[in-house]
């Protein structure tokens, strides 16, 4: 019901509420400021306390305002999003897809309104989107976020079966979504890099089904203009046929990830425990 009635209200009433918002999540909460403070200490070695302690308030003040435009995403329509969200280069998708004919993969990282991202793609180019997630853990936030993704007509895939629905439908124009930029599980296959100056493990599934399909890749960077409005830029990954050997895919896509952080590090996620696998004895630290 809370959530509810925050959606019904409007978007500058909500920025109004961000701000106790982000007061209560900094200082009364504290949430994962430890967390927040050492990704941004790694990430930035160059800068001084009082800047990370800065960027770090920059960062909670969004991440408030990018949860309550969310929520409010349950009460707006199609052309709300379009006028909020912009696609820089829709060329580029057009030509990797040969005309909205070959299925893409499309990679992104949680920057920005990354929920927002996905619709503006979709209603602004008319395509038909399949963004791939991992089922939370509260099931009421759960059906929020899937009701959320799913109102324009996106289809959202669990990632336990991901891989079969792609394979299943390999052969319909769909661009495949797939936020990929936190940490791997420990049992899950995964590849390691240099990403934000440590070693980070990186998921394969996009990699491997990328080899197993042939499709193109391409990523999806989400910047803030101002407040309450977005832009989307593609970016090239990697074009078909896909190196069998080596990881071009994931190396290429940590590389873009990184620079897109660095180009607005207060719009990415720091709060997620990114680095909580310890790489093994075999990956340089």
């Amino acid at each position: 019901m809370f959530y509810r009635f925050l959606s019904w209200l409007p978007l500058p009433l909500l920025y109004v509420l961000a701000w106790p918002g982000y007061l209560a999540l900094y200082y009364l909460a504290g949430y994962r400021k430890a967390v927040v403070q050492q990704n941004l200490r790694h990430a930035f070695p160059d800068k001084s306390a009082r800047e990370i302690t800065v960027l770090a308030k920059k960062f909670y003040l969004q991440l408030v305002q990018v949860a309550l435009e969310i929520l409010k995403t349950r009460r707006m329509s199609a052309v709300d999003i379009q006028r909020r969200v912009r696609v820089v280069n829709p060329e580029l998708l057009r030509d990797y897809s040969s005309d909205f004919q070959q299925p893409v993969i499309m990679l992104s990282i949680h920057q920005g309104n990354w929920e927002w991202m996905l619709h503006g793609v979709k209603l602004t180019l008319g395509i038909p989107i399949d963004p791939v997630y991992k089922p939370l853990h509260n099931k009421k936030m759960d059906q929020l976020i899937f009701a959320i993704r799913s109102q324009f007509g996106s289809r959202p895939i669990s990632m336990a079966t991901a891989a079969r629905d792609i394979l299943r439908r390999r052969r319909e124009f769909r661009l495949f979504v797939l936020v990929a930029d936190q940490a791997p599980i420990e049992n899950e296959r995964s590849h390691w890099v240099s990403f934000m100056n440590r070693p980070a493990a990186f998921y394969e599934g996009g990699e491997t089904i990328a080899r197993a399909t042939g499709y193109p890749v391409l990523f999806a960077q989400c910047r803030r203009r101002r407040r309450g409005y977005y832009e989307v830029e593609f970016r090239e990954v990697a074009r078909p046929p896909h190196d069998e050997n080596g990881h071009q895919i994931i190396e290429r896509y940590a590389r873009l990830a990184e620079q897109s952080i660095r180009s607005e590090p207060e719009s990415w996620l720091w709060s997620n425990r990114r680095w909580k696998r310890q790489p093994p004895p075999t990956v340089a630290t």
